[in-house]
């Protein structure tokens, strides 16, 4: 994936972009090496900084934060590059530290400042949990709510239809049309009397 600038002097991507010629064109003076199983090349005039963390949430990369924020403030003699293994979940979030501790910036600016630069940043939730928690120690609070991941829409049942207020209910095999025909009239004084049957007495 490409190299993306930061800031005029900070730059952020993965392993495979990382060459002689970028470092020269860039005039990269320190690189951050923020991965497990790539190696740091020698590059003459570069001081490398070695962040060995797995890209998983349960990986401790909090820890690094202040040091590599304060190194990459305190590289004046050229530019930074802070990689990963494709640039999209470890060195964002180191560049997202150093930018709340060294440029005054909330998460939420930190964030749409990398995103900007970068779309296609995608950090796990570990580390969103621990720049939480590194914003709350810098500035008190939160600007930033991590929503519980959820299913996809397009994944989920349908819910069941409403019924509507017209649906017709069966009606039963008794109370047909033409059982109701063929019923016998209801014995009424009236029907008694054209039958001949008494009415009380004995």
């Amino acid at each position: 994936m490409s190299v993306s600038q930061i800031t005029p002097t900070l730059f952020l991507s993965g392993a495979d972009a990382l060459n002689a010629a970028l470092v020269s064109r860039k005039g990269i003076t320190l690189i951050v090496n923020a991965t497990l199983s790539h190696a740091s090349p020698a590059f003459p005039g570069v001081e490398c900084v070695r962040v060995p963390v797995s890209d998983l949430p349960s990986a401790r990369l909090g820890d690094h934060f202040d040091r590599v924020a304060e190194r990459i403030h305190g590289n004046r003699d050229g530019g930074t590059l802070v990689h990963c293994a494709v640039g999209m979940s470890r060195s964002p979030a180191l560049v997202m530290a150093y930018l709340m501790r060294y440029r005054g910036v909330t998460l939420c600016q930190a964030h749409r400042w990398v995103q900007d630069r970068r779309p296609f940043v995608r950090l796990n939730a570990g580390f969103w949990e621990q720049l939480l928690q590194y914003e709350r120690r810098l500035y008190g609070k939160n600007t930033v709510r991590v929503a519980a991941a959820q299913e996809p829409l397009t994944q989920r049942e349908p819910p069941p239809p409403l019924p509507s207020r017209l649906t017709l209910v069966p009606r039963s095999p008794l109370m047909t049309r033409t059982s109701m025909m063929s019923r016998p009239p209801a014995m009424t004084p009236a029907n008694r009397r054209r039958r001949g049957t008494k009415i009380g007495g004995v």
